[in-house]
């Protein structure tokens, strides 16, 4: 609603039984309509306006200690190992984080970016400390541009064997010593999109929560089911649920589209400079790989984990008579 006069516009924006009814309603006065862009401004103190009713903490200077804390947490797996916390950023992210369980710790949010209804959202899901932070300083302790005006700190949690759920005649992806957190987050990726029950990362070389894993997955870590472990403990586990286990290499294989995916199944991947160890080798029900036809002889290992999980899923759509 809007009442203008000769130098003035009044906006009249409602918080929708957020308040008390005496407090429900914001007038937001801006000089002249044609000088602002007066729906974006509007906004913009209405948010700041509710923030400020909440009581959230404001902090405006890149010293303050939590801002350290958080920009710890970005670049230090040790730090994120010894507080059990690790940082994301975005609202897509967080919200899947809560919604694979994890908690939040501490949202810091940008009123001159984050929109209302996103500050909403995440307010009803968070039930957390909430920290104002102006537009300035989020650019400072952003990882990366574009994440619509929120970061939050969450709790980690255990990545055991024994947390995965499997469906009947699962498709799991195990990866061995992966190193390059951009790989495993494609792995993630591509596992998320062909609906694979768990990814196994076994002997990590890579922090879980890293940064640019959690970046590179665009939040499929958070999606897909997920376990570390060590090489032995992993083969124990599949074998146990008999789950048949397909190594990819080059050495005594079979093509890939030639082996039965269709019952459970794990792919074992290893890394793209030194392969798979011998005690996945020798625990393999199959070897499989994948027909290169130019002068290179191995493709990135998150290209070769989409080829063969979707392989799988379209093994098990024709054999339902659902063909991709």
């Amino acid at each position: 609603m809007t009442e203008s006069t000769n130098s003035t516009v009044f906006v009249l924006l409602n918080w929708e039984n957020d308040v008390e009814s005496t407090n429900s309603t914001v007038f937001v006065l801006l000089t002249r309509k044609n000088d602002v862009e007066s729906t974006k401004e509007a906004k913009f103190v209405l948010l700041t306006q509710r923030l400020n009713y909440m009581r959230i903490e404001s902090i405006t200077s890149a010293q303050n200690p939590k801002i350290k804390d958080l920009l710890a947490l970005q670049e230090k797996s040790k730090e994120r190992r010894k507080k059990g916390l690790f940082v994301v950023e975005g609202r897509r992210e967080l919200l899947h984080c809560i919604e694979a369980g994890y908690e939040p710790y501490t949202v810091f949010v940008c009123p001159e970016i984050l929109s209302e209804g996103n500050f909403d959202e995440i307010g009803r899901k968070c039930d957390c400390p909430f920290i104002e932070i102006p537009q300035h300083l989020y650019d400072k302790v952003a990882y990366r541009g574009g994440t619509e005006g929120v970061i939050a700190e969450l709790r980690c949690k255990e990545m055991s064997l024994e947390a995965l759920k499997l469906r009947k005649d699962p498709l799991v992806v195990v990866l061995e010593a992966v190193e390059k957190p951009g790989n495993l987050g494609a792995v993630l990726r591509s596992a998320d999109a062909s609906g694979v029950d768990a990814v196994i990362v076994c002997d990590p070389l890579t922090d879980m929560y890293n940064p640019n894993l959690i970046r590179s997955s665009i939040g499929a870590i958070f999606t897909v089911p997920v376990a570390t472990a060590n090489s032995e403990e992993t083969i124990n586990w599949l074998k146990t649920k008999n789950i048949k286990i397909y190594t990819a290499q080059l050495q005594d294989s079979e093509w890939y589209y030639d082996t039965d995916m269709k019952g459970g199944t794990a792919i074992v991947m290893g890394t793209e400079a030194t392969g798979l160890t011998d005690v996945w080798r020798k625990a393999a029900d199959a070897h499989i790989k994948i027909p290169m036809l130019g002068k290179l002889d191995s493709l990135n290992v998150s290209v070769s984990a989409a080829i063969l999980m979707f392989e799988a899923v379209r093994q098990r759509k024709s054999a339902k008579g659902n063909a991709l």
